[in-house]
């Protein structure tokens, strides 16, 4: 059943990537054009309760577009997300990513890991202050104070589930996950424990949003490590 599953998802996109060139008013009519990303990431990709696919609303349209044609030219790997989109072009995907950067839908409702207070303390002092002497930056030294992100391509690490958050700092960890040069998640995460990974993520999973959730504007703030321009941080 997946692999029809699938050739139905990748018709649903392709039909809707045909019209691209029609001049539509890209955020109204993508609604109904990525209904084929609804299963896995939700309805305006809020997100489901599967912990591994995890939320695109509100994420910077910059990085979600580097998300999606790092998956069509094979950069990252994940077989479903490859074959969907291999064949749709640039363009569209960049209107997909505008669609998804546009919603802002509430973050999900979803059960705490269970970690004890110590590693909550560990986790949070990670995500805001960071560990100097272990050479890792704060969190929100990249992904801002009130972790939303910056445009136009450094994610928002709200309303993602511990175990994605965990899975996706392990692939940085051992290089499954890359990024360009200077590649500085892959550089953070190597400084980073399993418990160090277990810790960050059970506390991001926690928080709240905050009273306005956008990505904060481009040059909000000044990156560590001299990263590039187009950071790929958690997704």
């Amino acid at each position: 059943m997946r692999p029809i599953f699938n050739r139905v998802l990748f018709l649903c996109l392709c039909l809707g990537a045909s019209s691209v060139a029609a001049g539509d008013d890209v955020i109204s009519q993508m609604e109904e054009r990525v209904q084929a990303c609804t299963p896995c990431h939700g309805l305006q990709g809020r997100g489901t309760n599967d912990p591994y696919f995890p939320r695109l609303a509100g994420k910077p349209a910059g990085y979600v577009f580097n998300q999606l044609t790092a998956f069509k030219a094979g950069r990252r790997k994940y077989p479903p997300m490859n074959y969907l989109l291999q064949f749709l072009p640039d363009a569209y995907l960049k209107q997909m990513a505008e669609y998804f950067a546009a919603q802002r839908p509430a973050l999900p409702e979803f059960s705490l890991p269970e970690a004890s207070a110590a590693v909550m303390a560990r986790g949070e002092n990670l995500v805001t202050a960071g560990d100097p002497d272990q050479g890792i930056p704060a969190c929100s030294s990249c992904h801002g104070v009130d972790l939303t992100g910056q445009e136009p391509a450094i994610p928002g690490l709200l309303g993602l589930r511990a175990a994605y958050i965990s899975a996706q700092l392990g692939g940085w960890r051992y290089g499954t996950r890359t990024s360009i040069a200077p590649d500085c998640m892959q550089v953070v995460a190597g400084h980073l424990t399993e418990e160090d990974v277990t810790a960050v993520a059970a506390w991001l999973s926690g928080q709240k949003a905050p009273s306005n959730p956008s990505p904060a504007p481009v040059g909000s703030y000044s990156l560590p490590l001299a990263c590039g321009s187009q950071p790929e941080g958690v997704k």
